[in-house]
């Protein structure tokens, strides 16, 4: 949030630098060749206000049909965050009574216990159901805690606390770096491009399989060696590790019956959000713009919201909760989920800030004539290339996705790619960074709790980030060719 703060002062200064322009649109989307620049009229006094009600916009701000300005005063379309704003919430209620159910903890307890003697097939179990996570709503800070879970297991298995640390980073990392309609990155980017969450999901998912897979191999490939000799283990192996493996051995307690169904109504949320989300007509008929079938549902953030509500009173319902410890746990779960909402927030009110200046276009029209001509296979690559730093400044894949987005999803119309392929390309930057930079909890918590060093993870893992960068950028490439 501080950085996006000083974000948001540094475009204020700018707007009195950058000179206002606008291209002609057509269905919302500029026309290239249109821009003209206008005159500024806007006082010091227009530019202040604009800078003190920026979160106020960023939230509920309505953008003026005729003079395309955005205030909280005006009439017409919502241009704020806040169907997004109440999704984040939603879904953080949500995941917080799953966990309080102690169903998510002991399912992938019990899947580790039933495969603690075929240690490859674990790491490759876990690490696919928490990229399963990753990649349809999000899974990072969660996986925090199951290190004290995986860790003694590995040990116990012969493994060092580095395999430890990949099963559970990169495992998720990967998943995030691949999301298909993951809520907090692809949602809110979606949202801001302009394009459903649907769209763009069978590359994605591709690159979700291939990716996961090669993950996959890197870890197990580490761990067989450092099995088969402990000596060539980068961590080495600390004092108490024998007695923390031992302590990982014992039996799991079972699933009971409302486990299961908790579990099964989870699977079941995050199946109703892909299904409704999914522009099945498009997808089946391949044209772009297919009358959707009677039985789709078409829903966006408000619907997603309310639903993951419902489902999260359900959750409460059938694993018999009670009413003082559902309310506590949906109240808590909003509430640690506040902090990426209002970055969301905050980021659109950078957004605003430049729309009420009218700069945005004279941006876009100074990289218009920078892409023009560029192959949108080069494209897509430079999508991703450029995204790497703003995903270091801005750790938060949902404000860096409302932040970037207004801006990167119209040059896709210049280069004639599709908006949804830069969703992906900016998804994959962001994952990426979202492996190995320090300005993430999930990167030095994670490794804080395997007591793992940073440098130590950082020699081990930059192999698999050059080939996951390689074949992110080869599958965006593609992707253009073929869109």
């Amino acid at each position: 949030m501080t950085v996006l703060v000083c974000v948001t002062l540094a475009v204020w200064a700018l707007a009195f630098v950058i000179p206002p322009g606008r291209y002609r649109r057509d269905g919302g989307a500029p026309v290239r060749g249109t821009y003209q620049r206008e005159p500024d009229t806007a006082s010091l006094l227009d530019r202040l206000s604009d800078l003190f009600l920026a979160p106020v916009n960023g939230l509920y701000g309505i953008q003026d049909p005729d003079t395309g300005q955005v205030g909280p005063e005006f009439s017409g379309a919502l241009y704020g965050s806040a169907g997004v704003f109440l999704f984040v919430l939603a879904i953080g209620a949500f995941i917080s009574v799953v966990f309080a159910t102690g169903a998510m903890d002991r399912g992938i307890g019990r899947l580790a216990h039933r495969l603690r003697d075929r240690g490859s097939l674990l790491i490759a179990g876990v690490m696919t159901l928490f990229s399963l996570l990753g990649t349809v709503e999000g899974f990072a800070e969660e996986t925090l805690g199951f290190y004290g879970l995986v860790v003694p297991l590995m040990l116990a298995l012969g493994y060092d606390r580095l395999v430890a640390t990949g099963t559970i980073l990169l495992g998720a990392g990967t998943g995030v770096l691949c999301s298909t309609v993951n809520p907090f990155s692809t949602g809110v980017a979606s949202a801001a491009a302009d394009v459903s969450l649907g769209d763009g999901i069978p590359l994605r998912a591709a690159m979700w399989l291939v990716l996961t897979g090669v993950s996959v191999a890197y870890v197990v490939r580490y761990a067989r060696r450092v099995r088969a000799d402990p000596g060539r283990s980068r961590t080495g192996f600390l004092p108490g590790d024998r007695e923390l493996a031992e302590a990982g051995t014992g039996s799991m307690p079972p699933l009971t019956t409302r486990h299961t169904v908790v579990l099964a109504t989870v699977v079941l949320a995050f199946a109703v959000l892909v299904f409704s989300v999914v522009p099945w007509a498009n997808v089946f008929t391949g044209e772009a713009g297919a009358e959707p079938y009677p039985w789709e549902l078409g829903w966006s953030f408000p619907q997603l919201a309310a639903f993951f509500l419902a489902a999260t009173v359900v959750v409460g319902i059938v694993s018999r909760m009670g009413e003082p410890r559902l309310s506590a746990a949906v109240v808590r779960g909003a509430a640690d989920f506040v902090a990426p909402a209002l970055v969301i927030v905050l980021a659109r009110g950078v957004t605003v800030i430049m729309n009420n200046a009218r700069v945005t276009d004279t941006v876009l029209h100074s990289v218009e004539e920078t892409v023009s001509g560029t192959p949108g296979a080069l494209f897509g690559v430079l999508v991703f290339l450029v995204n790497l730093p703003l995903a270091f400044l801005i750790p938060s894949s949902s404000g860096h996705a409302t932040l970037a987005m207004p801006v990167l999803a119209p040059l896709a119309d210049f280069a004639g790619v599709s908006r949804a392929l830069v969703v992906t390309a900016w998804g994959a930057a962001s994952g990426w960074m979202n492996l190995w930079v320090p300005t993430t909890a999930v990167v030095l918590g994670g490794l804080s709790l395997a007591k793992v060093g940073y440098h130590v993870y950082l020699r081990f893992v930059w192999p698999l980030l050059t080939v996951l960068a390689v074949l992110v950028c080869g599958f965006v490439a593609l992707g253009a060719v073929l869109d």
